[in-house]
């Protein structure tokens, strides 16, 4: 698991409650509404509101407030009109770093994360300039029980493209972008319990942290997803084990 990812995952758990949770509500919120905007209300025709709806659901969000979110997204209630907007650069030690946004104001959120990037110790780049090191992928998160080779089984034959083995997390399943849900789908079919499905980028290499970097770029990933304009926060970034846990506590 990358360093970024595994650091994700240590956030999740502290995130439980909270503010934070409020956060995380926010932009599940913006991600059903701009779906449903874009593709329709009916998630069966809709693969992007699909996602949002098992991230609402790994987030323990309710129903109603989905619903909510869904109608706004389709015009049935009023509701802020979110544009999609991404942005790349470079944060400590030359780590590439895609961010994904949705927001009611480019212009502001353009001049936020810019500030960011420069006071977390990097700076934003032109469009292209770090998005060529990264792969669409679509991941299906499998929860613990079933062993490794039952899971590799039923992923390839789905159509999958990798499995990895997250230990007690359980495991994530790769696929291309198009073969996300019928992935999710036949792995569900199968009986395995499944976690979050999502679309996201992958680092094609990565960079190694130590030091004062690490704790510097971990810093500028935390001020970015910090902000409620930004969704997803990518990075090619590796740091070991045992100092992730350090500056974790």
């Amino acid at each position: 698991m990358s360093g970024h990812n595994r650091w994700s995952k240590i956030k999740r758990h502290k995130a439980a409650t909270g503010a934070a949770k409020g956060k995380l509500f926010t932009k599940v919120i913006k991600e059903l509404t701009v779906s449903a905007r874009l593709g329709g209300g009916d998630p069966d025709g809709n693969a992007r509101l699909r996602s949002a709806i098992s991230a609402a659901r790994e987030a323990n969000m309710p129903n109603d407030t989905i619903q909510r979110a869904i109608k706004k997204g389709i015009g049935e209630l009023e509701g802020s009109h979110y544009e999609e907007a991404s942005y790349e650069g470079y944060g400590p030690g030359g780590v590439a770093v895609l961010v994904e946004c949705l927001t009611d104001n480019k212009n502001r959120t353009a001049s936020d994360v810019r500030t960011t990037f420069s006071k977390g110790g990097g700076n934003l780049g032109a469009e292209g300039s770090v998005s060529w090191m990264f792969a669409r992928k679509g991941l299906v998160a499998v929860k613990p029980g079933p062993s490794e080779d039952a899971v590799m089984e039923e992923a390839i034959e789905a159509g999958a493209e990798d499995v990895l083995n997250l230990g007690e997390d359980g495991f994530e399943v790769r696929t291309a972008p198009g073969d996300l849900h019928g992935v999710a789908l036949a792995l569900e079919s199968a009986g395995l319990a499944l976690g979050a499905q999502r679309l996201t980028y992958l680092p094609q290499n990565t960079v190694k942290l130590d030091g004062d970097n690490a704790k510097r770029m971990l810093k500028l990933v935390e001020a970015l997803e910090d902000n409620d304009d930004v969704q997803h926060v990518h990075a090619n970034f590796e740091i070991d084990e045992a100092l992730l846990q350090e500056l974790a506590s």
